[in-house]
């Protein structure tokens, strides 16, 4: 197995929580932490980390980056847009998830937006995603080992080379967030 392999088999990029797999009951916090840790946990980069605890959940609801829950309890709705901030959260600042989550919130009861289609279409699109990704990885693990240098230096070459499109995509996203926050500021003139 080469490196690209190996890597996305850590990686587990092809992990999520499906709409489908959401209960259609309602959960509490620590059953909601359990079905993250549940998904993700073999994701985690140490033992140290923690997918998602009850801090994050509170400061998430406080924060407003989604709907308000009832009576402790978070719906289908809720872990849907729980899981769109954990996708999220690696690559972007709190403040440009609120601002890329406030649409949805915003048309979360209007009859011409249904998030579980929304959500459909991300995790369908994280899937592709991760293909792409492998398929990327592959090509750029290929063109180092075509370079003459020693082996830890074509290792720190894949670093540098996955470290640069890592800056590029998180900027790519924070320009469309920008590009959220002008909308919204032209809409209100």
């Amino acid at each position: 197995m080469n490196k690209s392999e190996e890597l996305i088999k850590k990686l587990g990029l092809d992990a999520t929580i499906h709409a489908e797999e959401i209960p259609d009951i309602d959960l509490y916090m620590d059953q909601v932490i359990q079905l993250f840790d549940s998904k993700f946990g073999p994701t985690l980069r140490n033992t140290d980390e923690k997918v998602l605890t009850k801090t994050m959940i509170n400061n998430y609801a406080k924060g407003k980056l989604f709907i308000p829950i009832k009576n402790k309890k978070y719906s289908k709705q809720h872990i849907m847009l729980i899981n769109l901030i954990y996708q999220l959260k690696g690559a972007l600042s709190i403040n440009d998830i609120k601002t890329t989550m406030d649409p949805i919130n915003e048309k979360i009861d209007s009859e011409h937006f249904n998030l579980e289609d929304f959500y459909k279409h991300s995790v369908a699109l994280q899937q592709a995603n991760a293909k792409s990704f492998f398929t990327e990885m592959q090509a750029h693990e290929q063109e180092i080992d075509q370079m003459e240098m020693e082996e830890d230096l074509k290792h720190l070459l894949l670093i540098t080379s996955l470290a640069n499109m890592s800056n590029a995509y998180r900027k790519a996203a924070e320009l469309l967030v920008d590009e959220l926050i002008s909308n919204k500021k032209e809409h209100k003139k």
